[in-house]
C-alpha cells in the first residue's frame, strides 16, 4: 500500500543527504534512472513488493539491475531501503525525490497528450509558449500520445488542464444534442 507521507520523508533524507556531499545532481540522476526502471518493467515492482520473495533475493536483484548506473550513495540508500524492509516504497521514494527536487529548482512539469506523434520542433514551440504565457522559468516537458483523443491536444501544468482535443469537442455536441440545449430557443 502506498504511503506517501513515509515517501516524502525518505525522500528529503536523501535530498539533505546528498545536498551535503555535494552529490544532488548525481543522485538525481539515479532517481531518474530507477523512476524510468519502474515504469518500465512492473515485474520489478512487483517484486520489490512481493512479501514471498526474502531481502537478500531482492538485495541482490536490486544490485544487479543497478551495477554500475548508480553511484556509490544511491546504492547505499537502496541497501538500506531492504534493510529496513521498506523496498516495496522505493518507487513512491523515486517519485517523491524527483518531485521534491524539481520543488528546490524551481521546474515546473508539464504534460502534453497528443493524438498522434510530435516532433521536436512542435514540442519546443509549446515550452517555449507555455513558458512564456505562463511565466514558468524552468519546465519538463513530458509528451504522451492517445490515439483515442482523435486530433488536437490535452495540455497539463500546474493543476491546470487545457483540453483542445477533437474527442473533448465530440463530447460536448454529444451533450448539447443529448440536453436539447436549443430546443428552448425554438419555442
Amino acid at each position: 500500500m502506498p504511503n506517501p507521507r513515509l515517501a516524502a520523508r525518505y525522500a528529503k533524507s536523501l535530498i539533505d543527504l546528498s545536498t551535503e556531499k555535494d552529490q544532488l545532481e548525481a543522485v538525481y540522476a539515479d532517481m531518474r534512472f530507477l523512476q524510468a526502471v519502474c515504469k518500465s518493467n512492473p515485474d520489478f515492482v512487483r517484486m520489490l513488493r512481493s512479501p514471498v520473495i526474502k531481502a537478500d533475493k531482492k538485495n541482490n536483484i536490486l544490485t544487479a539491475v543497478t551495477a554500475g548506473k548508480i553511484n556509490d550513495l544511491t546504492a547505499g540508500f537502496s541497501r538500506l531501503l531492504v534493510l529496513k524492509g521498506r523496498e516495496s516504497d522505493l518507487p513512491e521514494i523515486v517519485h517523491a525525490f524527483v518531485e521534491q527536487y524539481n520543488t528546490i529548482n524551481g521546474i515546473h512539469k508539464v504534460k502534453l497528450t497528443t493524438a498522434s506523434f510530435v516532433g521536436d520542433d512542435l514540442k519546443n514551440s509549446i515550452a517555449a509558449k507555455v513558458k512564456g504565457e505562463a511565466g514558468l522559468a524552468n519546465i519538463e516537458l513530458e509528451v504522451e500520445t492517445d490515439e483515442s483523443l482523435i486530433g488536437g491536444f490535452k495540455l497539463e501544468f500546474n493543476n491546470n488542464l487545457i483540453d483542445a482535443s477533437v474527442l473533448r469537442d465530440l463530447k460536448d455536441i454529444k451533450k448539447q444534442f443529448t440536453d436539447n440545449e436549443y430546443v428552448h430557443n425554438i419555442r
